[in-house]
């Protein structure tokens, strides 16, 4: 075999065990990402400061002694169209008994999310991630996702994706967190 035939040989080999590594890496990453670092009943909730459309700022620590559902939505998502009126006409009898609601909007346009709290007449503290920090953080994948936080700032439960919430579900999840 000539010199030149022996190097595109072992440029290929190269080239292919780089390929199955990464193919490998992927399948494995996939299978395991619900046991790597997601979020779960009795973990300590990460902290984040973020701000809502008017600029106003919104720690989670600063909410110690309250429950906190920490709801993390999109525009676009439809089981989200149907929670946010529930979770709205249910703040306003909450928030006196020490239940917050935390609406983070993830990757959109503040033009969209703007359209959507004024068509929903969303009255809750609707937080903007627009560098994903927290969605990472909390690991959100898919939404909507939501977190019941208890008054000791610890995870009592985790919501995720399409569960077709009705109003009695979030009004549930809202007496689990309450003080």
């Amino acid at each position: 075999m000539s010199q030149t035939k022996q190097k595109r040989l072992i440029f290929r080999a190269a080239i292919l065990a780089v390929l199955v590594l990464a193919v490998g890496y992927t399948l494995y990453a996939n299978a395991t990402k619900e046991s790597r670092g997601a979020l779960a009943a009795g973990d300590k909730a990460p902290d984040f400061i973020l701000k809502d459309l008017n600029g106003k700022t919104y720690r989670l620590s600063d909410y110690k002694g309250k429950g906190v559902l920490l709801n993390f939505w999109g525009t676009w998502c439809e089981p989200c169209k149907k929670e946010m009126p529930y979770m709205n006409e249910l703040y306003s009898s909450y928030k006196p008994k020490g239940v917050e609601i935390l609406a983070v909007h993830v990757k959109n346009t503040r033009f969209l999310v703007d359209e959507f709290v004024k068509q929903y007449g969303l009255t809750f503290p609707v937080l903007i991630d627009k560098n994903g920090d927290v969605q990472h953080a909390y690991h959100i994948d898919p939404l909507p996702t939501t977190f019941l936080i208890g008054p000791d700032g610890k995870v009592k439960k985790v919501i995720i994706g399409n569960q077709n919430l009705s109003k009695k579900d979030i009004q549930d999840m809202m007496d689990m967190i309450k003080p």
